[in-house]
Order: C-alpha cells, then structure tokens, then sequence
C-alpha cells in the first residue's frame, strides 16, 4: 500500500499544477465525506482515517490529523465531489482508485456497521472515478472479509 502512493506521487504528471499535497487532500477529503455520511461522528471512522493517512502517506499521528482537518475544512467549502473527484482522475491510475475505493470501505466499516448512506456515498465516489461496478463490489467483499477477521 505504501509503495502504491509512492508511486503515485512520481508518476504525478509534472505539467499538472497538481502537487502531492492537492492529491492528498483530495483523496483525504474523499474520506471524511464517506466518514460523515452517515451524520454520525463515530471515533473510531476518525482513527481510521487517521491509520489510512499515517499508513499511506508515510505522515506522523500529528501530520495525518492536520492533514484530515484541512480535508474537513475543503470538504465542507466543497460545491460537489467532482472537484475531488476531477483532480484524482488526471492522476491515479486504475489500481490507485480500486485503493482509494478500499479505503472508503476501510472507513465505513470502522465503526462496524454499513449505513446505506456510507454505502451511497461510496458509490457515488466509485462512479465518478471511473471505477467499475465489479471493482467496487470486489472492493467491498475484500474488506468486508478483513473487518469481519479483525473482529474475531
């Protein structure tokens, strides 16, 4: 996984204004969308996209929360997904949004129940990145499978 975002931050095409930091807000801001789906502040949805942030982006605990309070902040002063969503499309490949898509699971089955919104909300995510249906059900199932292990 790491090693996924690495290579998504140099294959960035450097003709785009797009730095590293836009990326990461974007895919940042995309969670906590799925995170407040469900209009429920669950702290264990918070922990997980601060463990997503820590693990994919290399950040430190401190890093990774200023990190998604500044994705809430641009979330919240957000018309619509696609501007998120248009970013992440000029720059992750196919696999990098399966994984963005992952993470979106990972954080609704924090708290260990799907709500429909969260479910909704996925994806919509799903659908704007170009992310087949087969995808984003394999996507589910993958974590599904890994949030029901975790629980024995």
């Amino acid at each position: 996984m790491l090693d996924r975002l690495k290579s998504l931050f140099a294959s960035a095409n450097s003709e785009s204004k797009a730095s590293a930091h836009d990326l990461e807000l974007a895919a940042a801001a995309l969670l906590v969308e799925v995170g407040h789906a469900d209009h429920d502040s669950d702290p264990r949805e918070a922990a997980a996209m601060i463990a997503i942030a820590c693990k994919t982006l290399q950040l430190d605990k401190s890093e990774a929360q200023q990190l998604l309070q500044d994705a809430k902040h641009t979330q919240s002063s957000a018309t619509s997904l696609y501007e998120f969503t248009e970013l992440l499309n000029r720059h992750f490949s196919k696999a990098q949004k399966v994984e963005l898509i992952e993470d979106c699971w990972r954080v609704a089955f924090a708290d260990g129940d799907i709500d429909r919104y969260e479910d909704h909300m996925i994806r919509k995510i799903a659908e704007l990145l170009y992310v087949s249906h087969a995808d984003f059900i394999r996507a589910k199932l993958k974590i599904a499978d890994t949030a029901k292990n975790n629980k024995r």
